[in-house]
């Protein structure tokens, strides 16, 4: 889709009801659909923030940023994510966050950015993170600077992310079964899955309701 066609949308991105967790649940294995967290734990989760980010590319077609983390010693370690990360002390609101962290990691200024709305929450149990995702749209194109936390830049175009040939299943162990299998999206060569693929499941079916 031209970038140009896509800001025509923005009304209907904003004001289009979502489909929640059942269009998150599109990507999430049986076994973990059962696995619904109490509001206690809800409540005491840290909070974060990520921004599912559209643009232009070199020609002028819509766009989704995505980043692949680098090789550490943690949870998320070598996944595929959004820009974002965890609520600071100073940051007024989780959209705040959501610009501040897109910043520091891929370079883009919050100026650059028109946040367009918040979507649904999602709750990560390995990390007991509450991530809650907006969906933010940037005019022109655009000149990512990574930091430290991204190895690379993922550039998925839109009719890719609309594409069900993109999407496959694979056998994992995870925190709550050894072999699961999980649905995920197959982006530039890279398993895109957990609580990023749930987040662009109910992005992927918004639009399709546009």
């Amino acid at each position: 889709m031209q970038h140009s066609t896509f800001l025509n949308l923005k009304g209907l991105l904003k004001n289009t009801q979502l489909g929640g967790t059942e269009d998150q649940n599109l990507m999430v294995p049986d076994e973990r659909r059962v696995l619904t967290p109490k509001k206690t734990v809800l409540d005491e989760a840290k909070k974060a923030a990520v921004l599912a980010l559209f643009y232009p590319n070199k020609n002028g077609e819509t766009c989704l940023a995505l980043t692949l983390r680098p090789n550490y010693s943690g949870t998320h370690s070598s996944q595929v994510s959004f820009p974002g990360g965890k609520r600071e002390i100073n940051d007024k609101n989780l959209e705040e966050t959501a610009l501040r962290e897109t910043f520091e990691e891929i370079g883009i200024e919050p100026t650059e950015i028109e946040t367009i709305r918040e979507i649904t929450e999602v709750y990560i149990p390995p990390s007991n993170f509450l991530v809650t995702p907006f969906i933010g749209i940037a005019k022109n194109k655009l000149d990512f600077i990574k930091n430290h936390e991204v190895e690379k830049m993922i550039e998925v175009p839109l009719k890719h992310l609309l594409d069900d040939s993109f999407l496959a299943i694979d056998t994992k162990k995870t925190f709550y079964a050894k072999n699961v299998e999980i649905p995920y999206f197959n982006f530039d060569n890279q398993m895109v899955w957990g609580a990023t693929a749930m987040i662009i499941s109910e992005i992927k079916e918004l639009i399709k309701r546009l």
